[in-house]
């Protein structure tokens, strides 16, 4: 193993380190971070073994022994001037998030500007962390609750916003005196490295605040172990579904806590009274920005018969206006993310449904992009109907009543979020009671 500090290697270019005790470390052995937008190698990235895992636990676990001692006072100072450092490195940040991706400069710089805003607001949180002091029966005895942190704690963010969702993974556990090992991911390595040195230069202690990132192939065998360490406290994961069931019942086997945010398959309902100019812009975003790579991408557009074929005619204007055909298609991850979107339309279409707007077949700059697709006359015995697309696909239903709009939204194992677009707050209310989802955006 080689443990340098200018996060190059000996071979020449760009090689991403990980940190393991405040210091930045190169393995032996590296993979390529290829650009999905170019196909591009832009930099290698070192990839951890369970050692290096472990080691990561090693050097949290002791560092947690002095840091949940640190007053709230010196925390906040350290995330605020975090925060300070990214905003000064913001253009720098933003334009290796998009390398790495693909994602558009806007998106990258509105998820820097997330991830930027969830340290601050957790740095001035700090401050108001405390206990309580509650009744008892026995006038003679008194009790406190005091809030304690955990230990060590395993965070594991993903690619698709890297900057808020990792800084979200790692801020609130620190803030509250546990340390952290981010597990990153192996398409966003630089991403969230760079994040993790704005941490250490912002005087974050040796430790606190791990981060390794590891190829595929490992990744079962170092989540294992990082789960099953018994240093290792808690757990938080935010990602695929089949990944989640797979650490949530990891976890379960230590009788670990673990926080979990998962898979969408998010309905927007349009209703008759909709402001349908509106409701097509919103979808039209909703399904297809940043490629739909989103958790919280609409991947359901459920719309009244009464303005149905108005509705599609101005959604499909939208698509135009908004993602034109004349530009480069959206860029997806890899092309693994394309042909999966592909294999849901073609499915889709085999068993009786058709395409309203879009070319599956259509012939594009790369292997890695893909135009926005609508699909109509979706039944459930499609795959498209269940399985999260997480890509530029969405699917459209026509209902009469909302009796039938609720049983079209809330039939998925999902329930991350949803829209509903009506003139009237009575309707959108009652839809938003009914709709199974942890939260429901009413368009009025």
């Amino acid at each position: 193993m080689l443990t340098q500090t200018n996060g190059t290697s000996t071979q020449g270019g760009y090689t991403v380190p990980f940190f393991i005790d405040g210091e930045k470390v190169i393995p032996d052995k590296t993979f390529d971070v290829v650009s999905p937008a170019t196909g591009i190698a832009v930099h290698k990235c070192g990839s951890a073994t369970e050692k290096d895992a472990l080691a990561a636990v090693d050097s949290a676990a002791k560092a947690f022994k002095s840091w949940k001692k640190t007053t709230l006072i010196q925390r906040r100072d350290i995330f605020l001037k975090a925060a300070a450092i990214m905003e000064s490195r913001k253009e720098e940040l933003a334009r290796i998030m998009s390398e790495e991706t693909g994602a558009a400069a806007g998106w990258s710089e509105f998820i820097l500007g997330l991830g930027i805003g969830c340290i601050k607001d957790v740095g001035g949180r700090l401050v108001t962390v405390e206990g309580s002091v509650p009744a008892t029966n026995d006038p003679n005895i008194s009790a406190l609750v005091l809030k304690e942190p955990y230990g060590v704690v395993l965070a594991i963010a993903p690619w698709n916003a890297p900057f808020i969702l990792g800084a979200r993974s790692i801020a609130f556990p620190i803030a509250a005196g546990n340390t952290a090992i981010l597990k990153a991911s192996e398409f966003s390595p630089r991403t969230l490295v760079e994040m993790v040195s704005c941490f250490h230069e912002a005087g974050l202690p040796k430790g606190v605040l791990n981060v390794i990132v590891h190829e595929p192939v490992n990744a079962a065998a170092i989540t294992t172990s990082l789960i099953a360490h018994p240093e290792v406290k808690k757990i938080n994961f935010t990602g695929s579904t089949v990944v989640g069931r797979i650490i949530a019942k990891q976890a379960g086997e230590y009788l670990k806590p673990v926080l979990l945010e998962l898979g969408g398959k998010a309905p927007a309902i349009v209703w008759e009274d909709a402001d349908l100019d509106l409701a097509a812009d919103q979808c039209a975003i909703g399904s297809f920005l940043h490629g739909g790579q989103i958790c919280m991408s609409t991947e359901r557009i459920i719309v009244h018969k009464k303005v149905s074929e108005q509705f599609q005619a101005k959604l499909s204007a939208s698509i135009e206006k908004i993602f034109p055909t004349t530009s480069d298609a959206p860029v997806l991850i890899n092309t693994v993310a394309v042909e999966k979107n592909k294999k849901l339309i073609k499915d889709a279409v085999g068993k009786g449904a058709s395409v309203i707007a879009g070319n599956v077949d259509a012939k594009e700059t790369s292997k890695t992009r893909l135009r926005p697709i609508v699909i109509k006359n979706v039944s459930t015995d499609m795959d498209i109907y269940k399985t999260e697309s997480f890509g530029p696909s969405v699917s459209f239903f026509e209902v009469e009543t909302e009796e039938e709009a609720l049983a079209i939204a809330n039939d998925t194992e999902y329930g991350l979020t949803s829209a509903v677009f009506t003139e009237d707050l009575r309707t959108g209310l009652r839809f938003a009671k009914e709709i199974e989802s942890g939260a429901v955006h009413i368009k009025t």
